[in-house]
């Protein structure tokens, strides 16, 4: 690959260090239609800034950074209210729609706009920084969703992000939590990160478990991390009349919603679409310990290993979690 152009307001970073998401595993077998080939994937990275164009301010040549996988217009509307993931002229880097292409960090060079571009404090590992989009996420679900201290919370999916939630979870004051998931590995972890009811779902009827522990009534918000009908259905099942529901997993474009259920008992029901700003936040949290990413963090390796470590993430390889590749 030539080297990234940098334009006025850039930042040229030698990456570090680059998470492989399960979007990109979904882009690798085609089935994400939004990775078109030919293309550069990769959007949960960190490294150096190693150029930058002459109308950045802020980033110096040296500097440890990440960088939001979001790349914002900062001049439309949504821009304007703070909800910068709902730009209008929004782009992913690593990510191919047709509409547009921006090559992502699977490279040992990008290039990013600099109001993307955060420094890292000296606490922070590459990896752990590689770790932060994953962690912005799951901030910002939790942060729509209305919490309220002492609540009981219900996570359906215990994978990387579910447990990444789990954690900002109990951050934002709730009393219980309730983790949902096929593998009892990870609901080994999601217990270690703070959920006092862990269910698999393969043996158990979760709604009926989460009433029960809740005398009668069911969750009080509900967090979605997976995106199927069956686990939508169960999710809404889980709450109780009045509860809220912030969806984050959006495996199956369309789903069956149980509507009447949903009406009748007057449920909110919220979309969470990435992040929006919670980055500074979000090292923050990592830095000090609050949310602990290490545990997740399954491989570091060579980025001309990628090919393999896709393939293993591909074919579901038990107990793996978090591939890192490094440039």
């Amino acid at each position: 690959m030539p080297e990234p152009a940098v334009e006025p307001d850039d930042v040229l970073v030698r990456v570090r260090a680059c998470g492989i998401c399960g979007s990109d595993v979904h882009g690798y077998d085609g089935s994400a239609g939004r990775r078109m080939p030919p293309l550069v994937m990769g959007h949960e990275a960190s490294g150096v800034a190693i150029k930058t164009g002459n109308r950045v301010k802020r980033v110096r040549v040296g500097d440890r950074v990440t960088f939001d996988s979001t790349v914002y217009c900062g001049k439309c509307y949504f821009c304007h209210r703070g909800d910068v993931n709902l730009c209008e002229d929004r782009q992913v880097l690593g990510v191919s729609t047709g509409e547009y292409r921006r090559n992502g960090a699977f490279a040992e060079l990008v290039a990013v706009p600099e109001h993307i571009v955060y420094a890292l404090p000296d606490a922070l590992t590459f990896e752990q920084a590689a770790m932060i989009e994953a962690v912005s996420v799951a901030v910002h679900a939790v942060e729509l969703t209305p919490v309220r201290l002492g609540d009981t919370a219900v996570v359906i999916g215990a994978g990387m992000i579910g447990l990444l939630t789990i954690q900002a979870l109990r951050l934002a004051g709730c009393g219980r939590i309730v983790a949902v998931d096929l593998n009892e590995a990870r609901l080994r972890l999601a217990a270690e990160y703070g959920a006092e009811l862990c269910l698999n779902a393969a043996g158990c009827d979760v709604p009926a478990e989460v009433r029960t522990d809740t005398s009668g009534r069911g969750a009080d918000v509900g967090l979605e991390v997976v995106g199927t009908t069956e686990t939508v259905q169960s999710a809404v099942a889980s709450l109780r009349k009045g509860g809220a529901l912030t969806l984050v997993g959006n495996y199956s474009p369309n789903i069956e919603l149980p509507l009447q259920s949903v009406v009748t008992r007057q449920m909110r029901i919220m979309g969470s679409c990435a992040s929006a700003g919670e980055y500074p936040v979000c090292i923050d949290l990592v830095a000090r310990g609050a949310i602990r990413v290490d545990r997740l963090i399954s491989v570091t390796a060579p980025l001309d290993e990628g090919q393999a470590w896709f393939d293993r993430l591909f074919n579901r390889e038990p107990n793996l979690m978090k591939v890192i590749l490094q440039p």
